[in-house]
Parts: structure tokens; sequence; C-alpha cells
């Protein structure tokens, strides 16, 4: 079976839209979310009710939990928390409501493999592994859940690997790619034979920036979605 895997949405429709429309021109069987549909972009209710319509299975990033909950701690200053409230303001108790129906992780069975699939790392979407790391730390997280594929949204970097007899991969993000080239990022898995292939889609970057500079979001992410990598402090 082939599965289509998105994560990194971050409210930018033109970006998931292009996105599913390859995932349908590639007849995947299914599709999967990784989380972070909303934050840094200008269409969060948009997003959420685009998903809604598909009937996406999806988790929770960590975005989305900071937009449905007032969780402790805040943001470091900076594009992210110029944006936190703008997006939460700009949604109804309806997707608020959605967001908080989001579960923390995705399992399921294809054939007699597992599929796990988190936001970050297992019970915690703010933190990431690095997928090039050593292997011995995702050896055990594959073994704690009988998973021969583990998948793990949130660093906008694609990236897979074999551990063992599994797989780790990363589908890296449809709406703010960090790959260093233009484009929303999507992932195809063959269940069978745990072969992966990474999709660069383009979209129109047109009604994207038109509605970034509309609602006064934070300029520097125009400079990210045009260029796939924030750019150097000075």
């Amino acid at each position: 079976m082939r599965l289509g895997v998105l994560s990194d949405i971050h409210a930018n429709l033109p970006a998931l839209e292009a996105a599913l429309e390859a995932l349908r021109d590639e007849g995947v069987d299914e599709a999967l979310v990784l989380g972070d549909l909303v934050g840094y972009g200008p269409h969060p209710k948009q997003v959420i009710r685009r998903l809604l319509k598909e009937g996406l299975p999806a988790i929770a990033g960590a975005w989305d939990l900071r937009v449905a909950y007032p969780l402790p701690g805040t943001l470091p200053e900076g594009v992210g928390k110029a944006t936190l409230e703008w997006t939460r303001s700009q949604l109804a108790e309806k997707e608020l409501d959605y967001l908080r129906s989001l579960r923390l992780s995705h399992r399921k069975i294809y054939g007699e493999r597992r599929l796990v699939a988190f936001h970050g790392t297992p019970g915690n979407p703010e933190s990431h592994l690095d997928l090039l790391g050593p292997a011995n730390q995702f050896v055990p997280l594959l073994e704690r859940y009988s998973a021969a594929v583990l998948l793990l949204g949130g660093r906008h970097l694609p990236l897979s690997r074999r551990v063992g007899m599994g797989l780790v991969a990363d589908p890296g993000s449809v709406g703010l790619s960090l790959s260093g080239e233009p484009g929303a990022d999507a992932m195809i898995l063959d269940t069978e034979t745990l072969e992966v292939r990474f999709l660069k889609v383009p979209y129109d970057l047109g009604p994207l920036i038109f509605d970034l500079r509309a609602w006064g979001l934070p300029p520097v992410l125009e400079k990210v979605y045009r260029t796939g990598r924030f750019p150097k402090e000075d």
C-alpha cells in the first residue's frame, strides 16, 4: 500500500492544496498528517477546514497545542511569538475544538508491519531527535512500539533512514520547508517494501505572499517561502 505523509502545514493553504493534488496524482491509497497544522502562516482557519473536508487523520503538533491551549511558558521573541496570538484570534471555537481533539500519536498496522507516528518525540511534540544521529536512539523506540515504521514530524527537513529492519522518517514541511529549496514537501511510503520517495511540490507563492502582507505578519516569512530557509541574522 502507498501511504502519503504530510507534516508541518503551518497555515499555508496554497502549499497544502498543491501537496494534496500531488498525492492524488500519485494515486496514494491513504494519507496522514503529522501535525503543526497552524502557526506562522496566514491561513489557519482555511487549512483546518480543508483537512476536515478531506477527512484526513492528523495528530497534534507543538503549534496546534500552543494555539489550542494556554500552555505554561512563553515563546522567545521572534516570528513564532508574533504569530501565535494572531493565529488564535482567527479561529472560532469549532476550529479550536478540532485542534483540541487531535491525539499525540497515530498507530496502524499494514499487513504484518506496525506504523507509529508522532510530532517531535513520543509524548513531547516540542522536542526533536536528530534523524542523522546514532541509530541506537531509535532502536528502543521501534522496539517499545513493536514498530517497523517510526514517523517523526517537526524538523521541516525531509529525511529517511533504515534502522535495522525498521524505518525512521520525517516527511519535511508542507508549508514552511527548510530544505533550502522552495516548495511543499510530501512523502510517499510503500508500506510493504518500506521504500520512501520524497516530493518537492511547487505552488503559487502569489496568494500566500499577498495574504501574509495583508495581515501584517512578519516579513521574514516571505524570505523563507521563497528560499526554503530562514535568513541568517547579521
